[in-house]
């Protein structure tokens, strides 16, 4: 059984930052590509930021320069630190993982989500 666990969503005001964790856990082997994804209300989900296994990184157009991705390995943890966050920014966030677990099963997993609100 494997788990993506997210943390450090909240209430920011605009201009403000955040730093959103997810951490995998339990029959954990290999992990590869990892991500952010976010949903607003009545969008559909849309990519945040991806990052390799060698820590190549990939952003949306509207979070370049604001956004950065980062990753421990030793921790199985990704990071997505959010700076001069816009009301536009508000949505679920969610964290997505490539993973082989114990049983060599390669599957893509999403976690639970964390709400970010900016307020204006």
């Amino acid at each position: 059984q494997v788990q993506l666990v997210e943390s450090g969503g909240g209430l920011v005001q605009a201009g403000g930052s955040l730093k959103l964790s997810c951490a995998a856990s339990g029959s954990v082997r290999n992990i590869y590509d990892m991500g952010w994804y976010r949903q607003a209300p009545g969008n559909q989900r849309e990519l945040v930021a991806t990052i390799t296994s060698g820590g190549s990184t990939n952003y949306a157009d509207s979070v370049k320069g604001r956004f950065s991705i980062s990753r421990d390995n030793a921790k199985n943890t990704v990071y997505l630190q959010m700076n001069s966050l816009k009301p536009e920014d508000t949505a679920v966030y969610y964290c997505n993982a490539y993973i082989r677990a114990t049983t060599f099963a390669l599957t893509n997993y999403w976690g639970q989500g964390t709400q970010v609100t900016v307020s204006s």
